[in-house]
């Protein structure tokens, strides 16, 4: 039940402990500092460096499995890959389906416990009240209008699991299904939008606090409107979601959201599906065909449909392009997520008495072993 790292250098939320050392005892930190033996496994990390575990708010699949399977064993799946990649906790995400598809789904995982894994915080509902003509791997036939009642039931059926919504906030012409989740407690997220910046700064006041994959299904910047990722990158109260695989984003515009919004309300996400860690072919995503080949994942008329992105990637690939710091890296993917979620008070960084969510990793993002719940995987 403990398991002590030594020769590690910690990062802290404000401070790297250098050649120090962390002990795990029953899934929590437990101390840390200059601790050189223990009564329980010890762990020599040769000056590698111990890092809060990545936290991958929006995922659709990975392994071979999908969300929409409705399956434990499903979320089991990806619960396992995900460990690889560093991911130690993560919000499993729907598509835009039949509403009894979606039903199946909440019911699952407001009953799930898993024991091992990945733990998942809850469900992402992405979609059906999202615009038809920003739909990209939203299949169509299912999108409706925001429904104040259906969300109401689809809270209940999940027991509480739901964290965030993606919708089109424009759709909800009098904000009440915005004002349902804010009052509930779930985060309001607008994606697969047609808004303009005004009507972004509406859903603001009204409280929304989040963007679905930055720049994607969206109106990009123009000087007459600087539409939805123009509002994105002024308005302080919104953090972004980013795909950060460079096919979703173009380097450019990394390296402008990056320069513009800040490592501080940035959310490194993957938007993985089921083709994630498998073989080129052709997968399922919504009951739509997706051909995935050389790390791209599309529809029959080229849309893009998710991404085979890792979140050790996506650490590399921001590192690379834009500068980013070690630090920053820990800010995007594990700090903010973890308060954006409303669980930094046991994630999302490294302190006595927080889960023992944890990575060994070297300055390149490289994985050596990854710590979830105080459980060590290679």
């Amino acid at each position: 039940m403990k398991t002590l790292f030594k020769n590690v250098n910690v990062y802290t939320e404000y401070h790297v402990l250098r050649n120090s050392s962390l002990l795990i005892e029953k899934g929590i930190i437990k101390r840390i500092g200059h601790q050189h033996t223990s009564d329980g496994e010890v762990v020599d990390g040769e000056g590698l460096n111990l890092i809060p575990g990545f936290i991958d708010g929006h995922i659709h699949g990975a392994g071979g499995a999908d969300v929409m399977d409705g399956t434990p064993e499903a979320i089991k799946q990806i619960a396992q890959t995900v460990l690889e990649e560093g991911v130690t906790s993560f919000v499993p995400t729907t598509i835009t389906s039949e509403h009894q598809e979606i039903e199946r789904v909440l019911d699952i995982v407001g009953e799930l416990n898993l024991k091992q894994g990945a733990e998942v915080l809850g469900l992402h509902i992405e979609g059906p009240f999202v615009e038809i003509k920003k739909a990209g791997a939203q299949p169509k036939e299912y999108i409706v209008k925001p429904n104040v009642n259906m969300m109401k039931r689809w809270v209940g059926k999940s027991k509480g699991m739901i964290k965030t919504v993606t919708m089109a906030p424009e759709l909800d012409m009098d904000g009440e299904l915005i004002q349902y989740l804010v009052d509930k407690g779930i985060i309001a997220s607008a994606g697969h939008t047609d808004a303009g910046s005004r009507e972004i700064k509406l859903a603001v006041e009204r409280g929304v606090r989040q963007m679905t994959h930055l720049c994607n299904a969206m109106n990009g910047i123009h000087h007459r409107d600087v539409g939805a990722v123009g509002a994105a990158m002024l308005l302080p109260d919104l953090k972004s979601e980013i795909i950060a695989d460079r096919i979703h984003v173009t380097d450019d515009m990394l390296r402008l959201i990056y320069q513009t919004i800040g490592p501080d309300r940035i959310l490194l996400i993957t938007d993985a599906m089921r083709a994630k860690g498998q073989p080129d072919g052709t997968y399922k995503l919504g009951g739509q065909d997706v051909t995935v080949k050389q790390g791209k994942a599309t529809l029959s008329d080229g849309t893009l449909a998710g991404s085979l992105l890792t979140m050790d990637q996506a650490a590399r690939n921001m590192v690379k392009v834009t500068g980013a710091s070690f630090r920053d890296i820990i800010q995007m993917a594990s700090v903010n997520p973890a308060k954006q979620l409303g669980v930094f008070n046991r994630k999302g960084s490294i302190e006595v008495g927080k889960d023992a969510d944890l990575l060994l990793v070297d300055s390149n993002f490289h994985i050596q072993k990854t710590i979830c719940r105080g459980v060590v995987y290679d």
